[in-house]
């Protein structure tokens, strides 16, 4: 995280859920963890595109924050959205973490950066360059709306959404 951020507090999704059982959605997806962090929390940016990672760079290119990238990528497991060289991007520009519902590759690159990165799976090949995508608008993964600002809360349990910062 860049020179002086505040950081959000740590928060486990099991205290989330626990503390605001009808306030949280748990996305019920078995994303595996790839970044060299694994619990991480902040605001939602989020992202619609499919097989195409060219506004991923983009988004991670700008200043993360202390944010959390929300890749719907409708669980294409043809490409990857995410390598090493855009990790260290997000890790660089101060990003919390990337959930991304599709793939990413660069395992061992990834691992080594200080960012918490979500994903389905790996693939090798590298994504389309088109362009295409939609920056901050609703996205859902497994049924649950994601909104631009949502909270997203992430551990080795899973990953939570909640619509304000969690008070615990």
């Amino acid at each position: 995280m860049p020179k002086g951020e505040i950081a959000p507090p740590r928060l486990a999704t099991a205290d989330v859920c626990d503390a605001m059982e009808r306030a949280v959605a748990v996305l019920s997806v078995d994303f595996k963890d790839f970044g060299g962090t694994v619990d991480f929390a902040g605001p939602a940016v989020t992202l619609r595109t499919l097989d195409d990672n060219t506004k991923v760079r983009s988004l991670l290119e700008g200043q993360g924050e202390g944010r959390v990238l929300v890749v719907d990528g409708d669980a294409s497991n043809r490409v990857a959205l995410l390598g090493g060289n855009l990790a260290a991007l997000a890790a660089k520009n101060g990003w919390a973490g990337v959930v991304i519902y599709g793939c990413v590759r660069d395992r061992h690159e990834l691992a080594g950066e200080d960012v918490g990165i979500k994903a389905l799976g790996s693939c090798p090949r590298k994504s389309e360059k088109l362009n295409r995508g939609d920056v901050n608008v609703e996205i859902a993964i497994a049924g649950v709306p994601i909104h631009p600002g949502d909270w997203i809360i992430a551990d080795a349990d899973g990953v939570v959404v909640s619509k304000e910062l969690p008070s615990l």
